[in-house]
């Protein structure tokens, strides 16, 4: 039996709308201090996922939501969980209250971004925990009191583990992407977490499917949950234009380069670590402004490489799989897979990137002659159909892609200033790293194949402790 009961589906576009008989943020119960942050924010009308959800939600019912990604979702849990936290602003030292598990890195920052000016304008302070980032920081920051933890549920665990994290207090917990954390064979961890908090916590998942182990946490729980489905026209359909190109080996970096060149921000999407260094160097040396990421770089490197895309002065992102559910960037407008991906879900994630709330976009596979076949069953599971065409460089159908491409306008972020130390350089002290009591891994990493070893991770291989870097995986 469905989880979704067809009496809780919002069969309605997934779009802000005008129309006056929509509800205002207003008439759906936020308070006026956060109407007002959003509006300078820009955002004054309500996604669909939003209008529907949020009402059940403020009255502190338990919410279920089925949404994709882009279509509104962050605030859809986070608009009431700051709402609620609001009504008893604490100060000092405190344990956190709200609580936000997600699968990876990158999603635990965009969601900070999305949440903390708004919660600043409340009075609540949101922390971000994650690994991959310095330990002893996250520690600092939970001494002197958080109120929202959005976290991975690794590094949670280990700074739970370590005292240094107390969930006793939350009284709303959020689960984003949890059909992701699944995949990921997360869930283990996020049911320790959520048997740390309140059992009475009031709980909001967000998931894009909801079978298998997504329907066993929503069982064990939540408590009667109001449930909320956005459906849109692009449901039936793939909203991405979605085309196929059959090369030779020879004229396959050519092709790439010839279509990263296209106006617009592109991700592309290459199988290995090692293939993603080698491809952006190989798309820098054309002069294209490319940054690349996966699962072997350290967190900053990958969140100013992220900056750099998000902000359009490096339109074009090479990444692995890490990237496919992620990076959550509005206005790509074309995915190029450069190596298929491992599988039809694979596929869906990674093209998933482009098309996203309401845009248009285009989806290229670079095959060479024996990947066909296997692309072909691909696409029939992915529910697209593209014909595969022959292709060199230079032809008229990758010129006219090319073509089509609509520039978009970098945006300078104000440069961070830096103050020197004074006194020289400072000794580390004992103490400002905590020992890690368990291993210190990251939840975020691992993606469909791709391993880190930097943060420990569990999983069939581990490489934690080795003192050396494992091999790149080559295949599945």
């Amino acid at each position: 039996m469905s989880l979704i009961d067809p009496v809780d589906v919002v069969d309605v576009p997934n779009t802000t709308s005008e129309d006056p008989t929509t509800p205002t943020f207003a008439q759906l119960g936020l308070p006026q201090t956060l109407v007002t942050a959003l509006e300078r924010r820009g955002i004054r009308s309500p996604f669909a996922i939003q209008a529907s959800a949020l009402p059940d939600a403020l009255a502190g019912r338990d919410v279920l939501g089925k949404a994709a990604t882009g279509s509104g979702k962050t605030l859809a849990f986070g608009l009431p969980l700051l709402t609620r936290l609001a009504e008893d602003v604490q100060r000092g030292p405190r344990a956190p209250r709200g609580l936000v598990l997600v699968p990876t890195r990158e999603l635990a920052q965009q969601v900070a971004d999305n949440l903390a000016p708004l919660g600043q304008a409340l009075g609540l302070f949101v922390s971000t925990v994650y690994g991959g980032a310095p330990m002893h920081r996250q520690v600092q920051q939970l001494r002197r009191g958080v109120d929202v933890v959005i976290a991975t549920p690794g590094r949670l665990l280990d700074l739970m583990g370590q005292g240094e994290a107390d969930l006793s207090q939350v009284v709303v917990s959020v689960l984003d992407e949890a059909d992701f954390m699944a995949d990921l064979g997360f869930l283990p961890d996020v049911t320790e977490l959520l048997d740390a908090t309140d059992p009475s916590a009031q709980r909001l998942l967000f998931s894009a499917t909801l079978d298998g182990e997504v329907d066993t946490l929503v069982r064990r729980y939540l408590k009667d949950p109001a449930r909320h489905e956005v459906k849109s026209a692009a449901d039936s359909a793939p909203p991405a234009e979605h085309l196929a190109y059959s090369l030779a080996f020879r004229d396959k970096l050519a092709v790439a380069q010839e279509l990263a060149a296209r106006p617009g921000r592109t991700i592309v999407f290459a199988r290995t670590q090692l293939g993603v260094d080698r491809l952006t160097e190989n798309l820098k040396a054309v002069g294209i402004k490319a940054e690349a990421i996966h699962g072997g770089m350290p967190q900053g490197a990958r969140r100013r490489a992220l900056e750099e895309f998000t902000d359009a002065r490096s339109p074009v992102l090479v990444a692995t799989d890490v990237a496919a559910r992620g990076i959550h960037v509005d206005d790509v407008s074309l995915v190029l897979h450069y190596d298929p991906p491992a599988d039809a879900k694979t596929y869906q994630h990674r093209s998933g990137r482009t098309a996203r709330a309401g845009a248009s976009g285009v989806v290229v596979s670079l095959l060479l002659p024996d990947q066909v076949g296997q692309a072909k069953r691909r696409f029939r599971q992915a529910k697209v159909d593209p014909r595969v065409d022959r292709i060199r460089p230079g032809d008229a159908p990758i010129a006219e892609l090319v073509a089509s491409g609509v520039p978009v306008e970098p945006v300078e972020r104000p440069a961070r200033e830096h103050k020197p130390r004074s006194g020289g350089p400072r000794r580390p002290r004992q103490g400002d790293r905590p020992r890690r009591s368990y291993g210190e891994r990251s939840y975020g990493e691992r993606s469909y194949g791709e391993r880190s070893p930097r943060d420990g991770e569990r999983g069939p291989s581990r490489y934690r402790g080795q003192g050396r870097r494992p091999a790149e995986r080559t295949s599945r």
